[in-house]
């Protein structure tokens, strides 16, 4: 008998082990999840509408901003006290060689909805987009110079609530940029000084802000380009 019960308590043992075992195989893995995967034109997403929050992004500490919530696949910059509200990307971003594409609305206000700060090498600069009173477009800065001082300089008429497609292309000789199908940027900044304003320094290396503006942003995306 006392034989029979010790066999029997081995055998209880063992099928614990191995439920342990089973439930340990089942555990979701723990870091975080991989980036997308890129599409037949190389494009990577960097927002996932689906996702709960921001996901890789998260909220610029300008002081003052306004709220930013994602709603129906997008993300929402609101109008806070203070003058800028933006989101700033959390990873290490492509430097040289690349395009960054999104989708932005002026949703209400008169001002840029669209502050784009890309990194080019180890400076980073901004493309405006609707500044200086809702119609400006241009890169910050080049010699110090800002969107509205220096050859990039560019005056468009943007409405508020139509989404406006926005490409930069970063590459060894060239800033682009185009809206819709538009080539606005076309610049060789060569030995030039490039930097951005001291007001969106937090954008940096890779943001996106609205200046006393609500806007909204979608469909954020990047590849690299050949080299």
């Amino acid at each position: 008998m006392k034989s029979l019960r010790g066999a029997k308590r081995w055998a209880g043992l063992l099928v614990l082990v191995a439920l342990g075992l089973a439930a340990g195989c089942r555990e979701t893995p723990t870091g975080p999840s991989p980036a997308p995967a890129a599409d037949a034109e190389g494009w990577e997403s960097l927002f996932d509408p689906g996702a709960p929050g921001l996901g890789r992004w998260e909220v610029t500490r300008f002081g003052g901003q306004g709220d930013v919530r994602v709603e129906d696949g997008r993300i929402i910059l609101g109008m806070g006290p203070a003058d800028l509200t933006g989101i700033t990307w959390t990873e290490d971003p492509l430097r040289m060689n690349y395009e960054v594409a999104l989708e932005a609305m002026r949703v209400d206000g008169s001002d840029f909805f669209c502050g784009l700060t890309v990194p080019v090498r180890y400076s980073c600069v901004t493309l405006i987009v609707g500044g200086w009173g809702g119609s400006l477009v241009g890169l910050s800065s080049f010699n110090d110079m800002d969107a509205s001082e220096n050859e990039t300089t560019r005056i468009l008429s943007f409405a508020n609530g139509r989404w406006y497609r926005i490409r930069m292309r970063i590459t060894e000789t060239k800033i682009e940029a185009w809206i819709d199908d538009e080539q606005v940027i076309d610049a060789e900044p060569g030995e030039r000084k490039i930097s951005v304003r001291s007001e969106v320094e937090l954008s940096q290396p890779l943001g996106i802000a609205a200046w006393r503006t609500k806007a909204a942003i979608r469909n954020i995306r990047v590849r690299s380009l050949p080299q």
